[in-house]
Parts: C-alpha cells; sequence; structure tokens
C-alpha cells in the first residue's frame, strides 16, 4: 500500500482515515462539551466523548436523550458528526475541494480509494461525485416524505426539522431519533410501528445506505450497462436472503408475542423492519426488551453481519458473510475453487474475510468477558450491547444508560474499531513491511 509523505511522517491511507475519524470524534467531544449543547448544564467529559464516538461512527447508542437533553446546537452537532461519519471525511473533504474548483491531487486519490474500498483510482473522483449526488437526493426525499408525516402529529417548522434530522440519520445508519426516551430502552419511532408512510421510507433509506455507494452506482447505471458487477450481484442477492430469511424467522418467533396486538400489515412491516435494521440501522418500532430470547439472538448475529463495504454500515460486512459461506459450501462439495455467480474467488479474498471475521469475533468475545465483569446485567443483554457497538447498529436491551464508566469506555473502543474496520485498524497499526528472505517447509495438520 502507497504511502504519503507528511512532514518528516509517513502515513498510510489506512492511519489517515483513523487519524481522521478520531479527530472528528475529538472535536465532537469539545463542542457536546460546551454550555450551549446541552438543557441542563454541561454533560460530562466521557458522555460527550461517548456521544461523538457513537454519531461520528454512526452507532445510535446514547448515554442521554437526544430529544430532551441535547438543544438544537447540540443536535446539529451530533447530526454533522454522523453526516460526515457515514459519508466519510475525506468523501466530504473532496466535497468542498470540488465545490472550491480545486484539483484532487493522487495523495486524495489514494486515500478516496481506500476509503471507498475501491482496488483502483480510474474513475475514483467520478464515483465521489455520484455518490454525494446520490446521498443528497435520496436524504432530500427521505426528509420530504417523513416531514409530511410528522406534520400530522406536530407544528410545520418543528416537522420539517424532525424530517430532515431523521433522514439523514437513518440513511448514514446512525440510528439517532428525537422521539425516543433516555430512560427506555427502545427508539421512539415504536409510536409508528404500524404506519406505513414510517415503515417503508425508514426501511428504504437503512437498505440504500447499507448497500454501499458502489453498488447504488452500478445499480443506477444498470439500464445503460445491463449488468453489474460481480460485488454488486453478491451484495443485492445476500442482502435480499438476509432481509427476507431474517423477517420470517422474526415473524415466526414474535407471532404470538410482540406482533401480536399488531394487524396483519404491521406485523409484515414490523418483521421486515426489524430484520433490517440490525445491519447497522438502528431504528426500532419494536421494544427490543420484550422480544423472545432466540429473537434478541438472531438480531445478534444480523449486526454482526453488518452491512456492505464502502456503506454507512458497519460489521464484518456482507461480502465477508458470503465469502465464509461459499467457501464452506464448496468445501463440503470436495470442490477446490470457491465460486459466485461463475466468478472464482482469489485465495487472498477469502484469508481476507477468514481474518476480518476472526479479528472481529475475538474482539466481541473480549469485550463482552470484560462487560460482563464490569456491568450489572445477564450476559446475552452485555452480548447484545457488545455487538450493536461493534456493528454500529445502535439497538440496545437498555443497558447503554446503565454503563459504568469502564464500561463506556469499552463501547466506545469497540464503536470505534467497528466503523473503522478491524483491518483498517490493523493496518494502521502494523509494523513497516519487512520482505522475508527465506520460506519454511510446508507440513500438515489434521483438522476436524
Amino acid at each position: 500500500m502507497a504511502n504519503l509523505s507528511f512532514g518528516y511522517l509517513r502515513l498510510t491511507p489506512p492511519k489517515i482515515l483513523s487519524l481522521g475519524f478520531v479527530i472528528l470524534i475529538a472535536a465532537g467531544t469539545l463542542l457536546l462539551c460546551l454550555p450551549a449543547a446541552s438543557t441542563g448544564g454541561r454533560i460530562s467529559f466521557i458522555d460527550a466523548l461517548f456521544m461523538a464516538t457513537s454519531a461520528t461512527c454512526v452507532t445510535g447508542l446514547a448515554v442521554i436523550d437526544t430529544g430532551t437533553q441535547l438543544t438544537a446546537f447540540g443536535q446539529i452537532v451530533l447530526l454533522v458528526l454522523f453526516q460526515f461519519g457515514g459519508l466519510g471525511f475525506v468523501t466530504m473533504a473532496t466535497l468542498i475541494t470540488l465545490v472550491l474548483n480545486k484539483r484532487i491531487s493522487l495523495k486524495e486519490r489514494l486515500l478516496l480509494q481506500e476509503s471507498m474500498n475501491q482496488n483502483s483510482m480510474q474513475g475514483i473522483v467520478k464515483l465521489i461525485r455520484r455518490v454525494l449526488i446520490y446521498s443528497l437526493v435520496i436524504q432530500l426525499t427521505g426528509a420530504i416524505l417523513l416531514a409530511a408525516r410528522f406534520m400530522m402529529d406536530m407544528p410545520f417548522g418543528k416537522a420539517a426539522y424532525y424530517g430532515v434530522f431523521h433522514s439523514i440519520s437513518i440513511f448514514n445508519n446512525a440510528g439517532f431519533d428525537l422521539f425516543g426516551d433516555v430512560h427506555g430502552p427502545f427508539s421512539g419511532l415504536t409510536r409508528y410501528v404500524e404506519d406505513p408512510i414510517v415503515n417503508i421510507t425508514s426501511m428504504l433509506l437503512i437498505f440504500l445506505g447499507g448497500i454501499g455507494f458502489i453498488v447504488l452506482s452500478d445499480v443506477i447505471d444498470f439500464p445503460k450497462r445491463k449488468r453489474l458487477t460481480l460485488h454488486s450481484k453478491v451484495v443485492l442477492a445476500t442482502s435480499a436472503a438476509l432481509i427476507v430469511i431474517g423477517a420470517a424467522i422474526f415473524f415466526w418467533l414474535e407471532l404470538n408475542s410482540t406482533l401480536k396486538p399488531l394487524h396483519a400489515g404491521g406485523k409484515i412491516m414490523a418483521s421486515f423492519l426489524q430484520a433490517i435494521t440490525p445491519r447497522s440501522g438502528g431504528v426500532t418500532t419494536i421494544e427490543i426488551p420484550l422480544l423472545r430470547e432466540s429473537t434478541q439472538f438472531l438480531m445478534i448475529l444480523l449486526m454482526f453481519i453488518g452491512a456492505a463495504p464502502g456503506s454507512t454500515g458497519g460489521g464484518i460486512k456482507i461480502t465477508t458473510f458470503a465469502i465464509l459461506a461459499s467457501t464452506a459450501y464448496a468445501k463440503l462439495r470436495g470442490k477446490e475453487d470457491i465460486v459466485m455467480f461463475r466468478h472464482r474467488i482469489s485465495k487472498e479474498n477469502v484469508y481476507r474475510a477468514i481474518t476480518m471475521t476472526l479479528l472481529s469475533l475475538m474482539l466481541v468475545v473480549i469485550s463482552t468477558m470484560l462487560l460482563s465483569v464490569t456491568e450489572s446485567a445477564d450476559f446475552l443483554t452485555v452480548l447484545f450491547e457488545a455487538v450493536s457497538a461493534f456493528g454500529t447498529s445502535g439497538i440496545t436491551m437498555g443497558l447503554t444508560t446503565e454503563l459504568t464508566t469502564i464500561g463506556k469506555v469499552l463501547v466506545i473502543i469497540l464503536m470505534f474499531v467497528g466503523r473503522t474496520g478491524p483491518l483498517t485498524l490493523a493496518y494502521a497499526l502494523k509494523p513497516k513491511n519487512s520482505k522475508e528472505l527465506y520460506r519454511y517447509p510446508e507440513g500438515n495438520i489434521t483438522i476436524g
């Protein structure tokens, strides 16, 4: 990977991306510490750091009530943080450069390539322009639809503000809402559990934000090109499968429980939203603590998988899960090659998927063990919190507001690593590459 020289420093793109998130979090923390950001006096440094990290890493976990304990200034600080965090600070910096009609340098193109998970710099600036246009159009459309619905319940000005805030929050998979009660462990959108406008708009915003900007651009170009890339096919097919299977299992498990009071349409909408939102969405219309343990565990699995690469979401990513599933399928059938949509997957991609999953699993396991020691909660609640933070899902069973200071620090680390990606962080921290001058003889180990 190319190195970029900044003075006496040699920073790789992963280091710059990680550093950029740290700077955003630090700036957000300082702003949220100001008296103007909160309604009841200054919030503590650790709470400000937690909220800034949650917003920048588009998680949505909150230790204070966004709607009542933050002023309009504090809410706008969060909005800016999860807009920058969702689209990526490099993408937003490129927007400023394009607006000022300045040239995009080679260093900046390398950063854009890394931030968008691209294998080549070819056409990267054109892709960024599209990302920005698509994102703004989608968020504006979502804001108009949500504002129109909220006008039935509140004055025009407030409805417009709520529409903009929630559209940006949901599209960027941030999961913050202005309806919730910090003393309640669930989203304020529970009041709209049977509302088709809020449900369908939210599902589309989460889906479009979670499939990744590369796929979004590819889909929009489909009528002209008449084909999709392998990456897009894998993301769309796996996403569809997870949504349909997740919704079906949720419906089956909760039919005679939390879904029982709802009419048929409400049951279906609630099942689909709860299947989509764990993959980094963060908004729910069902009270999570009231779900059966089997359903909560289903949501843990979906949160761990997460969204697509180059998207606003976290987790190990859909493509990682698809490669692992295809690898297992190929080995069970005795096949040497891993094939997806008539394309052979390289061993490098398989190794990367395995490494990503193992690093993520180790991080979640260690964090869950530590949180089990520091927090007074049952194991499933702690595991749910840890996976939600890592997957930047922002769904909680009520533990977030009860976290100890050590617990908050652990969750902050989980949110940061979950957003930047374990591999990106590992590349950022790894020592300088040194060429190996020899190879060891090959050995055999019995497996299974």
